[in-house]
């Protein structure tokens, strides 16, 4: 009997035991939810006040230490085959020394590399030989540094305003920007730059007579967001222009619905992107301020070429439309130096390309890819480590993509080296074209025969450099950039056979002259 007690006491001993900890454990479990709910309600304390002068980054860090550390982490050098972050810097120039002829008569022939992380993007930019050694327009600033600030002042100062610190940073004042955006766009490099460093960053100590005196710092955080609500915003002046003019088009652009949904409303306000675009939308727009196709020297104000489309040829079409304001001369972007031919320099179209590919049809923002979301405890945070898909595979890819990262690699792989299996054909058109060009030229063909040989250059190089350009490797669009390599090679070999005809006419008349003689 005494057993039958001791072994029931015991049993009653261990449920109780068992219950207590399970018990504990349940507790546990609701204060973790409970605490990772808080977090998650209540993502950021601000600690430090940002305005519309924080230029540098690390006070927002204070209040967004997550964010902060992956932009910090652009400085890192990891890279992929075809791009990413990396150490400073491969030359473009010797590993396809075709550049060279591509570009000659243009700075880019001297200086080209690979770029870096947003992290060093100004200072890159301040070395260059095409800098250091040319002279640049100060519109080259505009997607380089954190200007909008120094736009706002300087516009400010032009509408007779007294501009201080607080009148600074108590709003965005786009009327001011824009004026101060087409005021500098045009002046040289060296005095744009001095007027950034002109202006208060929100951190520097004024020096003393110069209240204005800052820091210049790279793209930070002011310029993709609001400091007071910290929503995602479009900032810079030449893609508020520019998405304006795509809006005003008849170009479809089913990846862009606003667009639609505002031509649909017969508003007479200009599209604004900051009021009429998803957030989604803004997701690809912010990157959109600057990784595009745009005209940036000193002939007339920076230009997005998107009053046609997004589509290689509408912004050709632009191009060929556009006359110099100041002299009514037809848009070109330099001589190219062997054939006099005017030429157009493509720089980085990834928003356009991106434009024409299925996952911009699909929905998929730049971000989604480049800053893919990440969980940090409770708080779910876009990765502010800008980097190639390629290095975050699985966070940026297999959040849609139910396969394994080897096969996802392979499949970026084959679109990238048959893209540059493209280019390299491509290239070789090129210069075999141009050789053909400087040959009838030796031999003395005319200006008026040689107009529409010029013309089929100009498209050609256009077209290759186009997508050589654009820091995808045909990622973005394969299929549109595979079109437009095959436009490029089918150009230069038409201009290459019509200059070799003519080249031999003139030959064969020249040798006829001489044998009468």
């Amino acid at each position: 009997m005494e057993s039958k007690k001791s072994r029931g006491f015991g049993l009653l001993m261990v449920l109780t035991t068992l219950v207590a900890m399970a018990t504990v454990g349940v507790v546990a479990v609701l204060v973790s939810i409970f605490e990772r709910k808080q977090e998650a309600r209540k993502p950021f304390v601000r600690l430090v006040e940002v305005n519309e002068v924080s230029t540098d980054p690390e006070p927002w860090g204070v209040n967004f230490p997550l964010q902060y550390e992956g932009y910090l982490r652009t400085a890192d050098t990891e890279r992929t085959e075809y791009g990413g972050n990396h150490a400073f810097t491969p030359s473009k120039l010797e590993q396809d020394p075709w550049l060279k002829r591509l570009y000659d008569g243009y700075a880019f022939s001297v200086d080209y590399r690979e770029a870096r992380g947003h992290a060093f993007m100004l200072h890159d930019q301040e070395v260059t030989k095409r800098v250091t050694d040319f002279k640049q327009s100060g519109a080259c600033l505009h997607c380089h540094a954190s200007i909008i600030p120094t736009y706002r002042r300087i516009g400010l100062e032009q509408a007779g305003e007294e501009v201080s610190e607080a009148k600074l940073a108590e709003g965005f004042y786009q009327e001011a920007v824009m004026a101060g955006f087409r005021a500098v766009s045009r002046k040289p490099y060296e005095e744009v730059h001095a007027e950034l460093l002109r202006t208060y960053d929100g951190v520097t100590e004024a020096s003393e007579g110069d209240p204005h005196m800052g820091s210049a710092h790279p793209v930070s955080c002011i310029d993709c967001h609001d400091p007071d609500t910290m929503k995602i915003r479009v900032t810079r002046p030449g893609f508020i222009d520019g998405i304006a003019k795509l809006a005003r088009s008849d170009d479809p652009v089913p990846h862009l619905p606003s667009i639609q949904k505002w031509r649909d409303s017969g508003s007479e306000t200009p599209y604004d992107p900051n009021t009429d675009a998803s957030r989604q939308e803004l997701r690809s727009f912010v990157c959109g301020q600057c990784h595009v196709e745009y005209y940036c020297a000193n002939k007339m104000t920076l230009t997005f070429p998107w009053g046609n489309g997004l589509k290689v040829e509408d912004l050709e079409q632009e191009w060929d439309e556009t006359e110099f304001p100041d002299d009514g001369g037809e848009f070109y972007d330099f001589v190219h130096k062997e054939t006099g031919t005017k030429v157009y320099k493509a720089q980085h179209p990834e928003f356009e390309l991106w434009s024409q590919g299925i996952h911009a049809r699909a929905g998929v923002s730049c971000s989604d890819c480049h800053m893919p979301y990440e969980k940090q405890g409770a708080t779910k945070v876009s990765s502010h480590w800008v980097r190639s898909p390629m290095l975050n595979i699985n966070k940026a890819c297999q959040t849609c993509h139910n396969v394994s990262e080897t096969e996802l690699q392979a499949r970026v792989d084959t679109i990238q080296d048959r893209t540059r299996a493209l280019i390299d054909r491509a290239a070789v058109a090129m210069t075999e074209m141009l050789d053909a060009i400087v040959m009838a030229q030796e031999n003395g063909v005319t200006e008026a025969q040689l107009k529409p040989i010029r013309d089929l250059q100009r498209k050609a190089m256009w077209r290759l450099d186009y997508i050589s350009s654009e820091n995808s490797k045909g990622f973005h669009a394969d299929q549109e950039a595979a079109r437009i390599l095959g436009e490029s090679i089918d150009y230069s070999r038409q201009a290459q056979a019509a200059a070799y005809k003519l080249g031999w006419k003139a030959n064969e008349s020249g040798s006829n002259k001489v044998a009468t003689k």
